[in-house]
């Protein structure tokens, strides 16, 4: 195999990746519904029972998420005596903190525990590849816990979680990666699959940690400062990291290898188009996250917010007074629902019980 090649800058990575994209557009003659049905039929190797294998692993995890939120977080959250409003949104940060940790950590065994050189060399995912090629045991779990992960995340983010300012993009990301899981599975292309989840799961370990300090700081009718250092602390490496794995090593590893590498190693390689604009839609959606990020840290500069919290998030006490005002203006009674403390969702009420 050949040396490694230099991670490349921004500017390679523009240079070479439009001009790679504009050369398969140019010599793309007959690209079309007719090119992708017949590359899927060729290249695409995808069996009904790994797609239902997945499914029941999908519905394991959800069933698994509501057992440990009934059984384990809620009586833990009592128990810590947590603020109603931190202990109905502790469970969810939670379950994605064993979840995310899980993952990031068998990733990180993949990457640097094993012989795979795809971190320090990316344009090595596409060495060797071959259509219906095997995906070794290892790998092929991880894309089984992922797949079915971010299938149940679709389910659980319309109807599980907090429903947050980006909840619709949240959404949209979970389709996208799933969609990226399961071809890039079905194209072999799993190589650089293990390489973008491993760029992304960590924030998501920094993000779910700093969260329940943030719950834990006030806990028990007692302030612990311990739990707002920490979560101060997480903020700030979480910000860090997030720029660093997701705005700078995930365009110049991983896109530099899908739109450029790609092309080196196998010339006319199948859903070229398909899969690198999947992966820009997703560096687009963490740069709009990034934007939450630096609206935070301009809330704290500013003297705006006086402690971390998650401004993606609707201020429902703000949102229950709101709407008890207007009923109360229309001479109507205030429903239930708002009395009992369930979550908004695109203004209406979500009931948080699992």
């Amino acid at each position: 195999m050949p040396a490694p090649e230099p991670m490349p800058g921004y500017g390679l990575l523009l240079r070479r990746g439009y001009g790679s994209l504009a050369a398969a557009v140019r010599g793309c003659g007959d690209c079309g519904w007719e090119l992708s049905r017949r590359t899927w039929a060729e290249n695409a190797h995808l069996g009904w029972g790994e797609v239902l294998l997945c499914g029941l692993c999908a519905l394991a995890w959800t069933a698994l998420r509501r057992a440990a939120a009934r059984r384990i977080f809620r009586p833990f959250g009592e128990w810590c005596n947590l603020q109603p409003k931190d202990a109905a949104k502790m469970p969810e940060s939670a379950w994605k903190l064993l979840f995310y940790t899980f993952s990031w950590s068998y990733g990180t065994y993949l990457l640097f525990f094993t012989d795979y050189p795809f971190f320090y060399d990316p344009p090595s995912v596409f060495y060797d590849w071959k259509k219906g090629m095997d995906v070794p045991t290892d790998i092929a779990i991880a894309y089984l816990l992922q797949c079915s992960f971010y299938g149940h995340s679709i389910y659980a983010t319309a109807y599980m979680d907090t429903w947050r300012k980006d909840s619709v993009v949240m959404l949209l990301h979970h389709v996208v990666t799933l969609t990226l899981i399961a071809f890039s599975y079905a194209f072999r292309y799993h190589n650089v699959g293990i390489l973008v989840l491993f760029l992304h799961d960590v924030n998501d370990v920094q993000l779910e940690f700093t969260k329940l300090n943030v719950y834990f700081k006030h806990r028990g009718g007692v302030y612990h400062r311990l739990n707002d250092i920490i979560s101060n602390i997480g903020c700030l490496t979480f910000s860090i990291s997030w720029f660093w794995f997701r705005l700078y090593w995930f365009p110049l590893k991983v896109l530099y290898a899908t739109c450029y590498s790609s092309l080196q190693s196998v010339p006319n390689i199948p859903f070229y188009f398909f899969f690198n604009a999947l992966l820009l839609i997703l560096t687009l959606m963490n740069i709009y996250w990034f934007l939450y990020i630096i609206l935070f840290v301009a809330k704290v500069l500013m003297g705006q917010m006086q402690e971390v919290n998650d401004v993606r998030e609707y201020d429902v006490e703000d949102s229950k007074k709101t709407t008890a005002a207007k009923k109360k203006e229309a001479g109507l009674q205030l429903p239930n629902a708002l009395k009992e403390g369930m979550h908004l969702k695109n203004g209406l009420v979500k009931d948080k019980r699992l």
